[in-house]
């Protein structure tokens, strides 16, 4: 086997390609998750909390103790 032939730079070029690609794929999945690729569901109550209590469906109160409860 010749290690350094004429495709030896070819190596170089598509193991790179392949690397950025492998990047872009973890970074687009980063971002389609909101940046949580795990544990998703406490941060989705709270945010959904916090729109109630935007919103007034709640009250101050129950807003607190529902948010003492996901904490």
């Amino acid at each position: 086997m010749m290690w350094n032939g004429p495709l030896m730079g070819w190596m170089w070029i598509g193991s790179l390609l392949g690397l950025a690609v492998l990047l872009v794929l973890v970074w687009l999945a980063a971002r389609l998750t909101g940046g949580q690729l795990g544990g998703t569901l406490p941060s989705s109550a709270r945010r959904i909390l916090d729109e109630r209590y935007a919103r007034g469906e709640i009250d101050e109160e129950e807003y607190r103790s529902r948010r003492a409860g996901l904490a």
